[in-house]
């Protein structure tokens, strides 16, 4: 029994790390195309606004609806196919990006690869809940998280270097290649769960049959926290995509930066605030608030102020160090709210409909957020130019800042349902 639950741990660890690497590569590319944005502006001779269309909405419409299916397929059935054939395709498809030689080229590029990513968060938030008890989820989901920082490392070190040296056609050639050996570790080293049901019985158990799609929109709907939450990662992700996507293109015009220079500087400023406020962030509640959703959110509320502060100073500093010296803290805030909130949206939701859950969350987050975002960024810059110049994108930027208010209220408002939510019985909780 002892060794069993040893091997179980070990597996649940191994399992957390691999997932993690995942997502690592799963945000690279993102990362790596707002590091080379100016270059392919000026290769392609591209508008700002076409930029932001290409890093954004193009991207966003295809990755957030494809989630749905995929998700769908996720909730009944093998995750670590899913997992292995997406993770294959984007891979395969960021390296086809090193080809293109137009808009229209890397545009239809970008689309396969938004088609590939769409499958590897949903899936991947199903399993780890179903190896995790809700308790333990937000130190869980935080270290799963930390895959976004350590793409950073990816991401904006590597890819800045890996262009300053030979350029952005083949630095996304370079990129897409490891996606497909974690594909295969993925594919042969995994376990389905849901494998122990089938084999005993041919079909699954009336309680593991999967809902409809309109019973499912009607339990989470009917969820009044989770339609908050719904909100909260809508807005969030539209005002900090907006802002991020555009952070390397203005480091570049703004304080005449290069790409090795700047992805050095932004390994450290995201990649490390990331790694520690991701895992601090989900550690402590699990360590000071386990059970206790409301006061994450309230915490995450507190963070999300300081964030409102640290930002806008950040773009309006002269200095390039002062502007990272405000960039760290004002990064530190939003990794800190991760694993917190995504393990709120797992336990708040029916075991069978957590990849759809993720997936709804982020249809809605990257159609406004990742969709929009960007683009109402390069065409707020596009717009200031005629009295701000070279410096629009900066005011750009800042005019964005005061929309992490909204998601604040929202927050609040979740933060003063949840717990009845929890505890009414609406919803199914994992055991404890």
């Amino acid at each position: 029994m002892t060794n069993r639950s040893q091997n179980d741990g070990r597996y649940k660890k191994y399992l957390l790390s691999l997932l993690l690497v995942i997502l690592a590569f799963n945000f690279v590319d993102r990362l790596a195309l707002g590091l080379v944005m100016q270059q392919i502006k000026t290769e392609l001779h591209l508008s700002d606004t076409q930029l932001g269309l290409l890093t954004g909405f193009a991207f966003a419409v295809f990755y957030a609806v494809m989630g749905i299916p995929i998700a769908r397929w996720a909730d009944r059935g093998n995750r670590i196919t899913i997992i292995t054939l997406t993770t294959a395709l984007w891979s395969a498809m960021v390296a086809l990006c090193g080809a293109a030689s137009s808009f229209v080229n890397l545009l239809l590029v970008r689309i396969g690869v938004a088609v590939g990513e769409a499958g590897a968060i949903p899936p991947a938030h199903s399993l780890l809940a179903d190896h995790f008890t809700r308790a333990e989820r937000p130190r869980a989901m935080g270290i799963y998280m930390l895959g976004i920082p350590l793409s950073s490392f990816i991401g904006y070190f590597l890819a800045g270097w890996l262009n300053q040296l030979y350029g952005w056609h083949m630095m996304f050639v370079l990129l897409g290649t490891p996606g497909l050996v974690l594909a295969a570790l993925a594919r042969f080293t995994l376990k389905e769960p849901r494998r122990a049901v089938l084999a005993t019985s041919r079909t699954l158990p009336p309680a593991a049959a999967q809902a409809s799609m309109w019973e499912v929109l009607r339990t989470l709907w009917a969820i009044t926290s989770f339609r908050h939450m719904l909100l909260v990662f809508s807005v969030l992700f539209f005002f900090n995509t907006g802002i991020t996507q555009w952070m390397p293109t203005f480091f570049i015009r703004a304080h005449g930066m290069k790409t090795g220079e700047l992805g050095t500087w932004f390994t450290l400023v995201f990649g490390l605030t990331g790694l520690v406020g991701i895992y601090s962030g989900g550690a402590l509640a699990s360590r000071f608030a386990p059970n206790n959703e409301r006061v994450q959110l309230r915490v995450v509320v507190l963070l999300l102020l300081v964030l409102l502060i640290l930002r806008p100073i950040s773009f309006l500093m002269p200095g390039t160090l002062g502007a990272f010296a405000f960039m760290v803290p004002a990064n530190l805030m939003i990794y800190l709210a991760d694993g917190p909130l995504f393990a709120v949206v797992q336990s708040l939701v029916p075991d069978r409909m957590r990849a759809m859950s993720i997936a709804l969350i982020y249809l809605c987050a990257n159609l406004i957020g990742l969709g929009l975002g960007p683009l109402a960024v390069g065409a707020l810059s596009d717009a200031y130019r005629s009295w701000a110049g070279d410096e629009s994108l900066r005011y750009a930027l800042v005019t964005l800042c005061p929309g992490y208010l909204w998601a604040m209220w929202h927050l609040w408002r979740a933060s003063q349902t949840v717990a009845g939510d929890l505890e009414l019985g609406r919803i199914a909780i994992a055991p404890a």
